[in-house]
C-alpha cells in the first residue's frame, strides 16, 4: 500500500499504523504499571529481583537489628547452581551513597580484612531506580523497594571470580535487576 493511499477501511496507513502502535502500547504500559505498584507495596527488605537473563535471583531479607551498621542485607542466588553469595548495603557519607560488598564463603567469626578481601566477589555503590526512570541510593529496608537494582559492574567482577567456570556459574549478569515478586 503506498502512502497516503487509503486502506479497505478508507483510512490512511498512518493512521492504520498509529491505531495498530495504541493497541499494541496500552497491555505494555499496563504491565509495566503493574510491577512498578506491586515494587510500591513491598518493602526494600521483602523485594526480589531477577536478571534480564535468567541467571541469578537477589533476594533480601531484614536485617533484624536496628543496630546493624547495614542498611539493607540480600542474597544472590546462581540460579541451576548450588551457589548463593551473601550481599549487604551500608551506607556511607562525604558523598552519600550506599555502597554494597557481595562476598562468597567468607569465614566466620573474627575475620582480618585478608580475609574479607579474599572472600569479596564485588564491592560498589547500589542504585535503586523507580518506575520514572530516577535514580538514586538504594533506600532503607523499611521504605518502598525499588523498580530496579543496579549494581555497576557486578557481571565483569563475577567473571574474575571463584565462582566462574564449568560447574559454577557461566552466565555473567547484566548490572541491573529487575522487581520479580515481594517475599512476604
Amino acid at each position: 500500500m503506498a502512502r497516503g493511499v487509503p486502506a479497505a477501511d478508507g483510512s490512511s496507513l498512518l493512521i492504520v499504523r498509529l491505531k495498530l502502535a495504541a493497541a499494541l502500547a496500552a497491555p505494555l504500559f499496563l504491565c509495566a504499571m503493574t510491577g512498578a505498584a506491586l515494587s510500591a507495596e513491598c518493602k526494600q527488605s521483602d523485594a526480589v529481583y531477577a536478571d534480564r537473563d535468567g541467571a541469578y535471583e537477589l533476594r533480601f531479607s531484614p536485617l533484624g537489628s536496628e543496630a546493624a551498621a547495614a542498611s539493607n542485607q540480600f542474597k544472590i542466588n546462581v540460579l541451576k547452581t548450588s551457589i548463593v553469595l551473601d550481599g549487604y548495603v551500608m551506607p556511607s557519607e562525604d558523598p552519600d551513597r550506599a555502597i554494597g560488598i557481595v562476598m562468597f564463603n567468607c569465614p566466620d567469626g573474627d575475620v582480618t580484612g585478608a580475609d574479607l578481601d579474599a572472600c569479596t566477589i564485588w564491592q560498589g555503590p547500589v542504585y535503586s531506580v523507580r518506575a520514572a526512570g530516577e535514580l538514586d541510593n538504594l533506600q532503607a529496608e523499611a521504605q518502598g523497594a525499588a523498580d530496579r537494582i543496579v549494581l555497576p559492574g557486578l557481571g565483569p567482577a563475577i567473571r574474575e571470580s571463584s565462582i566462574w567456570g564449568e560447574g559454577k556459574a557461566t552466565v555473567a549478569p547484566w548490572d541491573v535487576l529487575t522487581f520479580k515478586e515481594c517475599a512476604k
